[in-house]
């Protein structure tokens, strides 16, 4: 009689939870009739002036326009040519957005997966709402986990004006704001659809000028944080992979997940709410005023643009832009829906030397392993890798899961791992203005999931966020996949890949620079005697190999530090434990029985490596 009351059992809780999920969904809602009036509030209400007749008369004259113009003219089919700039540093990112915003002479098109109400956020919404106002088709797709969540802003924002729009994906419940218990909800009632979110990052002027990457909007993508700041990498780019782009995004905007304000519940009935006494759309107030007023002019001013950026592009050749479909995780064609990820591997199957690889979380899938267990084992292949220490993560989960795998990754993957370092010697070249950030900086915050550790010391702390691929020093890819399960799986991906040798030297010493022994330490197996070491690791093995448990605490491998006076060294190099010292598993980590915190976190995270 047991199991017929267990099977009953999860019956009830089955329809409990469904019986739960549709009334949600069903309350949550807009009828059709609250649409409509919703969408005819804002019609009444948006700003419908423009500044200019002609947009285009009405645009900053940029450089990059008439570049533009060059690559599209002279291009051929089977000899395309494009101009592209690395943008390695953050504040150099925004600057240039910026200049490009106000260069637009028809369209504005932005893609992205996190939108805060930062300075950053406030400064680019405020540029395209401009741009918008002197007669640019401005069109805005934000992911709605973790964008823009304030209803009342977003319905001034949908009634900003008639030539701006935005477009939510994937809300929760038909909602811009998701609430605990709502976020939980959809976990239960629907994992696959709420699980899938857009990660891409897409700007495009006029269907002609590109940039996309790694970088969402958010001061810490730009180094305007005075508490952690990313080290992260786009490109932008004029030439006829623009046209891959604008395909794309057109895609996107027109799929059912992109959902427009109006649509949204929270906004929606907002909107109705505020008819006859809304708010008009108002230019921000900033937090740092001087410095967004500094950078607006920069923007401005065509002559830095022509030093600063424009004589640094570079002319290649072949460079595609590639993207996962929008409906990724529920596509039938596997091929389509998987694009990125599967150029991906192609690309890596066909590496004959060497991978330079640069990712924030080193969480690699069970296809990744597969193929790079090859590149070492049949054709000897060098891989280095770069990525976060658990100083540097903003991830602390997802490190412990690559915690887990070194010994995989280290033996038979045969990885060489550089672990950044929170404060590297080089941060003041990497990060704009590192020396006059905040006072405030590096607080003791309590370790949180997806949050960041305690550290020893104080300061502004530095993280990577750059997902890179540079293969045979000959093909770079540049994109928002971070080569793991979610970005295989899950998450919408999108990316360049350049076949260009200068441009890959320019890419691989950008990444090399971050595994410089001054910036990262180095993850080797640990030096203890062969016996020891022998049967630590035989039940390292087994104890990694458990389903939930992996409760051993001592580890095949540590990070090290070079020694003043010694040059950099690999780890297989026979001398490299005369020169390389070992500083722990978690260096400059200021955690009680962090390995314990960590081991735990392991044992019980090894479920999640697909969804991580």
């Amino acid at each position: 009689m047991r199991a017929p009351r267990v099977g009953l059992r999860r019956i009830a809780v089955q329809f409990f939870v469904g019986a739960f999920c549709l009334s949600l969904a069903a309350c949550v809602s807009l009828s059709p009739r609250e649409a409509a009036r919703a969408a005819a509030v804002v019609k009444a209400g948006q700003e419908q002036r423009v500044r200019c007749i002609d947009p285009a008369a009405c645009a900053l004259p940029s450089p990059y326009l008439a570049l533009a113009e060059s690559a599209l003219a002279t291009s051929t089919p089977s000899e395309p040519q494009h101009y592209v700039n690395l943008l390695d540093q953050g504040e150099d990112a925004l600057l240039i957005r910026v200049h490009l915003i106000r260069a637009a002479q028809h369209s504005i098109d932005l893609q992205t997966f996190i939108f805060a109400q930062d300075d950053a956020g406030h400064l680019v919404l405020d540029e395209l709402v401009q741009a918008a106002a002197r007669g640019v088709k401005v069109r805005v797709i934000t992911d709605q986990l973790f964008s823009l969540d304030d209803t009342e802003f977003l319905a001034r924002l949908a009634r900003a004006h008639v030539n701006f729009e935005l477009k939510v994906y994937n809300p929760t419940f038909g909602q811009a704001r998701t609430q605990p218990l709502e976020f939980a909800a959809g976990i239960l009632c629907c994992f696959f659809k709420f699980n899938q979110r857009m990660h891409n990052k897409l700007l495009l002027i006029d269907g002609r000028i590109g940039i996309a990457g790694g970088r969402n909007y958010e001061n810490r993508y730009y180094d305007w944080d005075d508490d952690f700041d990313y080290r992260d990498r786009d490109m932008l780019v004029v030439g006829p992979a623009t046209r891959e782009m604008q395909a794309s995004f057109e895609q996107f905007w027109q799929h059912p997940r992109a959902v427009p304000l109006v649509r949204l519940k929270d906004v929606g009935r907002r909107i109705l709410s505020d008819d006859g006494n809304a708010a008009a759309y108002s230019p921000p107030e900033f937090t740092n005023a001087a410095r967004v007023a500094t950078l607006r002019q920069r923007a401005s001013d065509i002559d830095y643009i022509e030093q600063h950026f424009v004589s640094a592009n570079q002319h290649v050749g072949r460079v595609d832009y590639y993207s996962d479909s929008p409906n990724k995780p529920l596509e039938n064609d596997i091929q389509a829906r998987r694009e990125l990820t599967a150029r991906i591997s192609r690309l890596l199957i066909d590496a004959q030397h060497d991978v330079v690889m640069e990712t924030p979380y080193l969480v690699l899938s069970k296809t990744a392993q597969k193929i790079f267990r090859s590149l070492y084992r049949d054709h000897h292949v060098a891989v280095t890798v770069s990525t976060n220490s658990l100083a540097a993560t903003d991830a602390f989960y997802v490190y412990a899961l690559s915690y887990k795998y070194k010994k995989r990754y280290l033996k038979h993957l045969g990885f060489e791992i550089h672990e950044f370092k929170p404060f590297p010697a080089d941060a003041q070249n990497m990060i704009a203005n590192y020396a006059e950030l905040g006072t405030e900086s590096g607080k003791r915050v309590p370790l949180r999931k997806y949050g960041r550790a305690p550290l020893q010391q104080q300061g502004v702390r530095i993280g990577l966020h750059a997902k890179t691929i540079v293969i045979d020093g000959a093909i770079t890819l540049i994109g928002s996949h971070n080569f793991d399960p979610r970005s295989d799986n899950y998450n919408t991906e999108a990316g360049f890949i350049v076949r260009d040798v200068a441009f890959a030297a320019q890419v691989r010493a950008s990444i090399l620079r971050n595994t410089e022994p001054q910036n990262a330490w180095v993850i080797a197996p640990r030096k203890a005697p062969a016996a020891v070491s022998g049967v630590s690791n035989a039940i390292s093995d087994f104890s990694t190999a458990l389903p939930l448990f992996d409760l051993w605490p001592f580890r095949y491998s540590t990070s090290f530090e070079l020694d003043p006076g010694c040059a950099p060294l690999p780890p297989r190099d026979p001398d490299f434990y005369q020169c390389y010292e070992s500083v722990g598993d978690f260096p400059d980590v200021d955690v009680p029985l962090k390995s314990l915190y960590t081991r735990i976190v392991t044992a019980f995270g090894a479920g999640l490596v697909s969804i991580m």
